[in-house]
Formats: structure tokens, sequence, C-alpha cells
């Protein structure tokens, strides 16, 4: 017999929450098969059985938050007993039988400032309310707010209902029958919610979302964040991938996007403005000479960001194949930390899902993210015509701390450089 235990998750992941199990109590596994699968703030992980058996005992549900280390399962040798269940004898046992089936009929509150009568033979042992004793007083109940609403609904005053109970031995409040079965959101309301109407839904934000929203606020609250924008005409751009695009997908097996332009771009502006490629860490700045590049990707569970690494040293198509590669992990929920970790410097493109103009929020410790949009087709001035051409606006925001509004500007407008002049990015790589 073995218990299963929360692997490791990562450097400061110390809890997870389970998502789902893979197996249920009874299954046969093998030594390496999956049994659940775990959401962490960043990724999702595997448990993985450690021998071959049968799947005992589930001690943590769908859910549930576990940490590193706590035994979540356990694991029986192929033919051992089953684990023993509660017998009957060891139950507890049950109250006594009433001496009358009138005897255990419970009182209907009186809604005529009265007590209701209670048969003679009903006793607190018998499962009955005992009568109240001779000069009982006669003190009001306090109604929780789903027994007010249902009174309510009833067009019952709540201030009218009172209940007998000596005043040195009170007995439990005497609620109508149909309180219990009263609705979750009555529940809630109790616990200090606000209650739903009926076409509205509470959903638990997931850890991941939670994470998520996290940080983004803390983006907002610890970062001096300013955003600056520019306009790019993708006409070259466009022309290259419209004459390249077949050659480059049989040479390569994977399709020639924007984001390897704008990659390649970005690595040529870090360089010429370092200070955007840097994180604050107390009073210093770390500078950094490498350029593992962030690529949002939107997924059912939230926004991801893994990390192109070193991509000042790939061509166009390996690129291009690490941000497909990336991608699809992150759709199948498939990333590892490593994937999503040392990240310098972010890209994200909202435009594949209408974006026309937006402010991106920085990923933190990072102190800038560039954005771009979607193409649009828009009359410009060119050599002093005015002309119509396929144009994006572009937006990075920066942390003014360390980055100055000149250096920003600046670093906008060597995208915009490259990007017009595609030929240059060779230059530059």
């Amino acid at each position: 017999m073995s218990d299963v235990k929360v692997p490791e998750l990562g450097e400061s992941i110390v809890e997870a929450s389970i998502l789902n199990w893979l197996k249920q109590e009874g299954d046969t596994v093998q030594e390496g098969d999956a049994l659940a699968e775990l959401e962490t703030d960043k990724v999702n992980v595997e448990v993985i059985a450690n021998e071959s058996g049968v799947l005992q005992k589930i001690l943590k549900g769908a859910g549930e938050t576990v940490a590193v280390g706590e035994t979540i399962a356990v694991i029986a040798a192929a033919g051992a007993a089953p684990a023993p269940s509660p017998s009957p004898a060891a139950a507890p046992a049950p109250a006594a039988a009433p001496a009358s089936p009138a005897a255990s009929a419970a009182p209907e509150p009186s809604v005529t400032g009265q007590p209701a009568a209670t048969p003679a033979s009903a006793s607190p042992a018998a499962g009955g309310v005992q009568a109240p004793p001779p000069g009982a007083e006669l003190i009001p109940p306090r109604p929780t707010p789903s027994m007010r609403r249902m009174l309510r609904e009833q067009g019952v005053d709540p201030v009218q209902i009172t209940a007998a109970r000596p005043a040195a031995a009170p007995v439990p409040e005497v609620r109508p029958a149909q309180a219990a079965s009263a609705p979750a959101s009555s529940v809630a309301e109790e616990q200090g919610a606000q209650d739903l109407r009926p076409d509205e839904e509470r959903v638990r934000m997931s850890r991941r979302r939670l994470t998520i929203a996290r940080r983004l606020v803390e983006a907002q609250h610890t970062a001096a964040m300013l955003t600056t924008f520019n306009e790019v005409d993708m006409t070259k751009v466009l022309e290259i991938r419209k004459r390249r695009k077949d050659r480059f997908k049989e040479e390569h097996g994977v399709s020639l996007g924007f984001m390897s332009f704008f990659t390649k771009a970005a690595v040529a502006a870090l360089k010429a403005f370092p200070r955007l490629n840097a994180e604050i860490q107390g009073e210093d700045m770390i500078l950094k000479y490498h350029y593992d590049i962030g690529i949002a990707v939107a997924t059912e569970g939230g926004l991801v960001v893994p990390v192109v690494r070193d991509a000042d040293r790939l061509n166009f198509a390996e690129i291009e194949q690490a941000i497909a590669d990336l991608a699809d992990k992150a759709r199948n929920n498939k990333l590892t930390l490593a994937d999503l970790q040392g990240g310098t410097f972010t890209i994200t493109n909202g435009g594949v899902f209408g974006s026309l103009f937006s402010t991106p929020l920085l990923n933190g410790p990072q102190v800038g993210i560039l954005a771009m949009h979607g193409i649009q087709q828009r009359p410009v001035a060119v050599n002093g015509q005015v002309e119509i051409r396929p144009m994006m606006y572009i937006a990075l925001s920066y942390d003014h701390r360390i980055v100055d509004g000149s250096e920003a500007v600046r670093f906008l407008v060597k995208i915009k450089e490259l990007i017009e002049d595609p030929e240059s990015l060779m230059l530059e790589g």
C-alpha cells in the first residue's frame, strides 16, 4: 500500500486545486498512470501513480485545495481487501422512537401570537417539542433571512411570530418545513453574500483566473505605467507574405505570420533601448542582454504568456515554429513551468480577435509590453498624396520608473521603421 502525494509544483508554488480525477476508486492502475490533474497558479500538473495496484481510496475531491506533499489518495496492492467502511453496528444509535405517531409530529408555528398546542406525550427524548411550563416567558424568535423572506411571500408579518420557551433553558428554534429546503442563495445570504436574481449565476473563479486578476492589479499598483502609440503601414509585410507564404509553408511546415516580423523588430529595438529589456529589483535595475520574448496566448482558462527563448538567435521559421508549438501546448494544458518563466519582454496581439486599439498591461516584473492590433484599410498621406493603405495601430506600455518617455517613443518608432522596411530586419538579425 502506498500514499499518493501532491508532487513538487515548481518554484514558489506550494498549493494547487484538484481539477479532476482521471481514475476512480476501485480502478486498477499501473505505475506511471496519470491519476489526477492539478491546477496551479500557472500550469496544470498530472499526479502520477508511483506503483501498480488498485486505487483504494480518494481522500481529496475535485475542487479542493491541496498542499505540496499532502496525501490525496491511497493505492493498495492488487487483490488487497478494500478499505473498511463503517459497519451498521458502529454507526451512531438512532434517537429513541416516539411513543406514538402523534408525539413525533412537530407543531406548526403560530401566526396568531400564541404558541401551537403540543401533545402531552411529547418529550425531548421522544423527539417532540416540550410543552412550556407554567409562567414560561414568551420571547420572539430571531427568524433567519430565508425564513423572513418566506413569511413575507406568504403575507405574514415576521414580528407576529412568537415562541414559548423558558427564559433559563432555551429550546432549539422552530422553523417551517419549507425552510429546510431553502435555496443556495439563501445560504449565501445568511453568510453575508448578496442574493442573486433567478437569471443570475454564481461561478467560482479558477485558481489561474484569480492569479491573473491578482497579478494584473499588482502591475497597476506597483509600476508607474504609461502607454505610447503609433501606427504602422503593413503594405510591404503583406506583400512579402503573399509572395512567399506557399513556399515558406512547403519548406518549413509552418505558416509565415506577422508575429515573427514583430518579434524580430522587437529584439532589434530592445538592443537599441536596453532598459526596456530590464527589471527592477529593489533599488537596482537588472539589464538583460538575452532576449526571451513572451508571446501572449488566449486559452479557455485565461491568458498565458509562454516564452520564446533566445529569439535573437532564431530565424523567421524557427520563431514561427516555436510560437506554434507553445500556442498548441497552451491550448491543450501541456505547458510546463519552464515554458512560462524568465521572459524579458512581452508581445500581445489583440488584432486576431478584432481589436483596433488598446492599452496593454505590463507582465511583471517586465517593464515593457508591445501590443499589435487589427489591420485596417485607411486613407493616409503618402508623398503628398492620399492613398488607402493597410494600417495597424501599435502600443507600448512601459514602466516609467526606469524607462523615460523619449526612450519609449523612440523604441516604438524603431519598431515602425523596421516593419515598414522588412528587408532591414534581415540586416538587424
